[in-house]
């Protein structure tokens, strides 16, 4: 359905209230093969938007490191700041995701930020 959507003209980036945008969604549910089309059509890794500020904090706060490795993947800004959390690190360890804390160290996370 996405993609024929998309291929109807369909804008990646449109914002709406509640999810910020459709990339923001899917990476809030962990849908990663919807998050993989979203980017490949032109979704921005890097829009700010909704409670988490970004989609790599929604992604981070809700253990979805297939989403987190794909969007930092894509270009998605490690350090980005906003949000309830401030940033993804500090989302990931609010929820104890191990795993996801190393994943964004690995990538240049900033510790003191």
């Amino acid at each position: 359905m996405e993609l024929v959507l998309l291929n109807k003209g369909a804008d990646a980036n449109a914002q709406r209230e509640l999810y910020a945008d459709a990339l923001w969604a899917a990476s809030y549910r962990g849908h990663e093969a919807i998050v993989k089309l979203l980017l490949d059509n032109g979704a921005d890794a890097n829009a700010q938007g909704g409670v988490y500020g970004n989609v790599l904090q929604v992604a981070s706060y809700n253990g979805h490191e297939a989403v987190v490795k794909l969007l930092l993947d894509k270009g998605a800004n490690v350090n980005a700041q906003g949000g309830h959390f401030g940033n993804a690190l500090q989302a990931a360890l609010y929820r104890g995701y191990d795993t996801i804390v190393k994943l964004l160290l690995d990538k240049g996370a900033n510790v003191n930020a």
